[in-house]
């Protein structure tokens, strides 16, 4: 099933929350519609499943117009990020419920309630109402009612975001797995960069009502059109460093001049990205810089830590990502070295102009 959105827009109570989003899903794939919270991720997601019709545009499947056609003449299921179940039915009743409205026979209801089940790994838990299972056992059970139904599109709106790390993460695997048969279009909603990451698949950005950018997961994440779209495929930000570039160089106001040796030739004021995961502790490379700074603040967040650093040169502030727990006293100096070909280099219309692997070399100056 191929779904595409045409200049769609959406406009409620004189607030807009889509702005002419064009939008082909890759049938078959799993699709991330990665976006801050309020973005228009959900919006988007009405839109597709027909609960919402636009302002403006058209929803075609498969080259028809669908415009305006309810939900139920649709071939979809939906997933919200709350446990909607029904508290007075069994597992069992909760999944089969939508066949049954169908008018499926009951031996085919058996056969396929009890595949769903065992692929979630609830089929023990069959014959218990809701109210008795965990968070993540009624999520499962949500899943399944929506996976029963075999529909061609499947809409997750952030199904895991209500859950604990290690469910979350238990979860997000077995989705990957189950519709990796490319029988089933998927679309995710998430704010998480790294669930977007580990889903893999293709990855829309949404911010403000607009898709910025779609493609490949991994080319969305390597190349991110512009200053937006990379605000929002990172977490924590990417670090953003005004500069002056001219003569194929760029000069940061951290004392260093770095080349820019790729993409469209830029002179006069540009930007350059530094992935907080960028900066390290140690060079990794002979040609990485070293940058003066003080520890202004740590924070531990699981396995990784966050150092809060303000330069000693420009006095710019600098988000470090490191891997393990690092414990330094705060207003400690330290070097935290940059590698330039892991730099990006944004235009003056904040328009990507040279990516990680484009750059080579670095002087003093």
């Amino acid at each position: 099933m191929v779904l595409e959105l045409e200049r769609v827009s959406v406009v409620s109570g004189g607030q807009p929350y889509l702005y002419g989003v064009d939008l082909r899903l890759v049938p078959g794939a799993i699709n991330v519609l990665l976006g801050p919270t309020q973005a228009g991720k959900t919006t988007l997601m009405r839109v597709m499943a027909g609960l919402d019709r636009p302002n403006d545009g058209r929803v075609l499947v498969d080259g028809q117009n669908v415009t305006g056609v309810s939900v139920r003449q649709r071939n979809l299921a939906m997933v919200y990020q709350q446990f909607i179940n029904y508290p007075a039915m069994t597992v069992f009743e909760n999944i089969a419920s939508p066949l049954r409205l169908q008018k499926t026979d009951p031996a085919e209801i058996r056969r396929r309630v009890r595949e769903v089940a065992a692929k979630l790994h609830i089929d023990h838990l069959l014959e218990r109402r809701p109210g008795e299972l965990s968070g993540g056992q009624q999520q499962r059970c949500a899943l399944a009612r929506a996976l029963v139904k075999r529909t061609s599109l499947v809409l997750l709106d952030e199904p895991l975001v209500n859950l604990d790390y290690k469910l979350r993460e238990e979860l997000r695997m077995e989705l990957a797995t189950l519709f990796a048969d490319g029988n089933t279009t998927v679309v995710y909603a998430t704010t998480e960069p790294l669930e977007a990451l580990l889903l893999g698949g293709y990855t829309a950005i949404v911010d403000k009502g607009q898709v910025l950018q779609f493609g490949p997961t991994l080319d969305v994440y390597n190349a991110p059109v512009n200053v937006a779209a990379a605000a929002v495929f990172n977490d924590p930000p990417m670090n953003m460093l005004t500069s002056d570039c001219g003569n194929g160089r760029a000069r940061l106001p951290i004392g260093v001049e770095v080349p820019v040796q790729h993409g469209p030739a830029v002179n006069g004021a540009c930007r350059i990205g530094i992935r907080p995961g960028h900066l390290r502790l140690q060079a990794k490379a002979s040609h990485a810089i070293a940058v003066p700074c003080r520890l202004e603040l740590a924070e531990l967040s699981g396995s990784e830590t966050y150092l809060h650093l303000r330069t000693l040169t420009g006095a710019v502030n600098l988000v470090a990502q490191l891997q393990g727990v690092h414990q330094i006293e705060l207003g400690t100096q330290l070097d935290v070295f940059i590698d330039p070909r892991e730099l990006f280099v944004f235009g003056a219309e904040a328009q990507l102009v040279s990516s990680p692997e484009a750059a080579h070399g670095v002087h003093r100056v």
